[in-house]
């Protein structure tokens, strides 16, 4: 995928659905080259066409959501990888930005990785990293695994930060995740009172999803980017979570 095909892709994602000629209109380039363009995203999987428009897919799946705002999730990975100490033990709940961490933590080598999602521990399975993969039902499309065997793992093993990837964020409702299981599983997370990290882009708040992951107050920290919402990041802050705009 070229730098415009990501740049497509992501103003697909950002507003569902878009007319050809307003890709036109932002893009700079013809209808032609955007038609073509949107044909081989078709292609791989990322968006769907329909009569002059396309469309975005709601889906779980990592390596679409990997290429949406890839440099900004690189870079908070970078940043949130600054506040894992040499020899820690950290679980990473899943989501884009956090399989990033996963690898970039997985190359310092220095750290153990606990993990429910099968498709952190597949992205990091040629480092010389320690891996922990959690046992439970296995999602296909979302490659994550849950369930109550998922959630007796979490109980029964001991580690001290944890990554958690969101789909929303709303004052309203708190974290929101678009999966009722993997809630369940952050939720579980949570619960053991660790030090809890959100990382997450700035795309996820304003968007409420149907289950609520744990309470606002359980999260320690939540590391985004700048051009996340700041009446959202100060409310963060008054419920006493600490706030790191990267």
């Amino acid at each position: 995928m070229n730098p415009r095909q990501n740049e497509i892709l992501q103003l697909v994602n950002d507003r569902k659905r878009i007319q050809v000629t307003e890709l036109v209109d932002i893009i700079g380039v013809s209808g032609v080259t955007i038609r073509q363009d949107l044909n081989y995203l078709e292609k791989q999987g990322y968006l769907k066409r329909v009569h002059g428009a396309a469309a975005a897919l709601q889906s779980d799946d990592l390596d679409t959501r990997l290429e949406v705002r890839f440099d900004i999730k690189q870079s908070l990975a970078n940043k949130a990888a600054d506040l894992v100490a040499a020899n820690e033990t950290v679980l990473i709940e899943g989501g884009s930005a956090n399989a990033l961490l996963a690898r970039v933590l997985a190359e310092r080598g220095d750290v153990t990785i606990i993990t429910p999602s099968a498709y952190i521990a597949h992205l990091i399975r040629n480092t010389s990293a320690n891996i922990i993969l959690l046992g439970g039902v296995y999602q296909h499309q979302g490659e994550s695994l849950v369930g109550p065997l998922t959630k007796l793992c979490i109980e029964n093993i001991h580690f001290s930060t944890a990554f958690l990837g969101v789909d929303g964020f709303h004052q309203d409702t708190g974290f929101t995740s678009r999966d009722m299981m993997r809630a369940e599983i952050a939720s579980t997370i949570l619960a053991k009172n660790r030090r809890n990290i959100v990382l997450t882009d700035s795309s996820k708040f304003g968007q409420i999803f149907p289950s609520t992951i744990g309470s606002t107050q359980q999260i320690s920290l939540v590391l985004t980017d700048n051009k996340a919402d700041s009446k959202a990041l100060d409310f963060l802050r008054q419920q006493g979570v600490e706030v790191v705009v990267g």
